[in-house]
């Protein structure tokens, strides 16, 4: 449920691509969510994707490994 509280982004860890929702506004530093995160932080509407292209998971909630992130954007 993408709304204007979220930010649709796409992690990349070291196996794994996600794309979810965040609780930041639009517009707003995906740089400043990641500095103020705790150690694990939570992502809606989720999907995993092995960095084949294949989904491996889905889910309406699932917590994010801040220290596992290589690359971390908004999508656009």
């Amino acid at each position: 449920m993408s709304g204007e509280n979220f930010t649709r982004v796409t992690i990349f860890t070291g196996h794994y691509r996600i794309v979810g929702d965040i609780d930041l506004l639009p517009g707003a530093r995906v740089t400043d969510y990641l500095a103020e995160a705790r150690e694990f932080f939570a992502v809606t509407n989720a999907e995993v994707w092995d960095l084949n292209g294949r989904k491996i998971a889905a889910g309406a909630f699932m917590n994010v490994n801040r220290n596992r992130i290589e690359v971390m954007m908004p999508d656009s």
